[in-house]
This record gives structure tokens, C-alpha cells and sequence, in this order.
């Protein structure tokens, strides 16, 4: 592991590093923050996944989380959302290849070798986490994500529930097998449907569950809507009994002025439940 940076950030650390992943097989790029508490004793920490297009620093630099994180004493791991490079293999389309690594293990060419995000994060970086940052309780573990990163954090979440013992999401993707945000993007890297196994959030609420509570925020002026698909999700908890806390904020959209507004809210959420 290498140190990119390193910055003072209330009080505690924001540091930003790069490691050869074995899981990717390319330089992946990851940041933590380490609030202040962390300088006397063991802290829990908030693994953030992000979206489509975004690296580690999008909500480093815009999510606001640091402050929220210093008052709680909680640390935040923000990874990639895909390997990258020239060697890496890529699309065209936004929503495909290098950025959009939607956390799963690829099974199909030409994505195998190198896009196995799911792996990488609950195995690899959670490894390399526990080896460097001793500061870091990864027992005590949440996650949260926006879009295709809430699509992450529910799946992961629900279906690790030994890593992970708290879950929010941002403006998830909720039903990506009837989205295409999901369609397309799963059936290239895992090829036919019935190879998509629990990489649906809604789907995963009727077969898994979680133990807790759920929490999401969803802005109801979100231009994606129609992709995300939150009714799914809604209506998935409603017949299964799931707690769950799932709110549409009036007029807000997809962008991390939403996301900076209610990060707060999901701190302190995490910070409680991992007491």
C-alpha cells in the first residue's frame, strides 16, 4: 500500500492510498478518513460506495461526511467503483466497463479478469484494511452507497450480514433486474439472467432480509426514477415485514447536494447502531 495524500480534516486524517489488487488485478485507489477518536483507541467505520462515473474522491469531496464523522467518532472508507487502466477493459457507454463495476464478481469476457468488485471489497480491501489502519473496527462495519452504490450496499449488505451489521442507501438501485440500469449492465458481466443470482436488492428483501433496520432517502425530483425503481424496494419490505425506513425527500434530486444534506442523518444512524 502507498500514500497519494494525506490531509488534516477535523481534527482527524483524510488520507487517500493506492495498492496492486489481486482481486482486480490492477492499482486500485481507495480513501479513509480517521476522525480524531482514532488517535486513542479503536473506531467503527462506514464503508461508502459510490456510483456510476464516480472514483473514491466524488463523495470524499462532496458527501460532506467528514464532519458528521468527527462528531461521531466514526471512520469512512471510500473505494473505487470499478479497476481501471489502459490494459483494463472498457465501454463506450457510461454505464458499462471502467466506473461502473456495479459490485459484482464478472463471470463473462471481457470483463473476468479484472472486474470482481464484489470480491475486492468484502474480502480484499476489508484484508488490507484490518492489516494497515489497527485504528479501524471492521467488526463493527456499515454501509451505505448512492445509486449504483446503494444498489451495493443493499446486496452486499444483505448477503454478508457477517461483515456488515448496519445499512443505508442513497438513491439505490432497487430492482436492477428490471431496470436497465441492471439489465444490461448484469447480463454482460454475468451473462444469461439466471446467472444473476443475489444482485437484486428488492429480490434479496424476500429471500435474505436484514436483521435491522433499513434506512434510505430518496429525492422525489430524481430524474432516474424510472431506474431505480424504489417502489420495488418499498414494496418488497411491505410484504415481508422489513424494518424499514424508506423517505422521499420533496424536491431534491440525484446530486450530492441531496446526498451532502442527508449524510448527517446516515452518520449518526450508523454511529448509533454500531454502539
Amino acid at each position: 500500500m502507498e500514500t497519494v495524500s494525506e490531509n488534516i480534516c477535523f481534527d482527524g486524517t483524510q488520507g487517500v492510498y493506492t495498492h496492486d489488487s489481486k482481486a482486480c488485478g490492477c492499482d486500485m485507489t481507495f480513501a479513509v478518513y480517521l476522525p480524531a477518536q482514532a488517535k486513542t483507541g479503536k473506531v467503527p467505520v462506514l464503508w461508502w460506495l459510490s456510483g456510476l462515473t464516480c472514483t473514491h474522491a466524488n463523495a470524499m469531496e462532496k458527501a460532506g461526511a467528514q464532519r458528521a464523522a468527527a462528531e461521531h467518532g466514526i471512520a469512512v472508507i471510500f473505494p473505487d467503483t470499478s479497476p481501471r487502466g489502459e490494459s483494463i477493459a472498457n465501454d463506450d457507454a457510461y454505464d458499462l466497463g471502467q466506473g461502473a463495476g456495479f459490485y459484482v464478481d464478472a463471470t463473462q469476457a471481457p470483463w473476468t479478469p479484472h472486474f470482481n468488485m464484489r470480491t475486492y471489497i468484502v474480502d480484499e480491501l476489508f484484508g488490507l484494511i484490518a492489516q494497515n489502519f489497527p485504528q479501524i473496527d471492521t467488526t463493527r462495519s456499515a454501509i451505505s452507497g448512492h445509486s449504483m452504490g446503494g444498489h451495493g450496499a443493499l446486496t452486499l449488505a444483505m448477503t454478508h450480514p457477517e461483515k456488515f451489521k448496519s445499512l443505508s442507501a442513497f438513491s439505490p438501485i432497487c430492482h436492477p433486474h428490471g431496470s436497465d440500469w441492471g439489465r444490461k449492465q448484469l447480463g454482460a458481466y454475468l451473462g444469461d439472467e439466471s446467472n444473476w443470482g443475489d444482485t437484486d436488492a428488492s429480490k434479496l428483501v424476500a429471500t435474505h432480509g436484514w436483521t435491522g433496520e433499513i434506512l434510505v432517502d430518496q429525492g422525489d425530483a430524481d430524474t432516474f426514477l424510472d431506474l431505480l425503481k424504489t417502489q420495488a424496494l418499498i414494496d418488497a419490505c411491505a410484504a415481508k415485514g422489513q424494518k424499514a425506513t424508506i423517505t422521499m425527500r420533496a424536491g431534491y434530486d440525484h446530486s450530492y447536494y441531496f446526498v451532502s444534506t442527508f449524510m448527517p442523518d446516515h452518520i449518526a444512524f450508523h454511529a448509533a447502531n454500531l454502539k
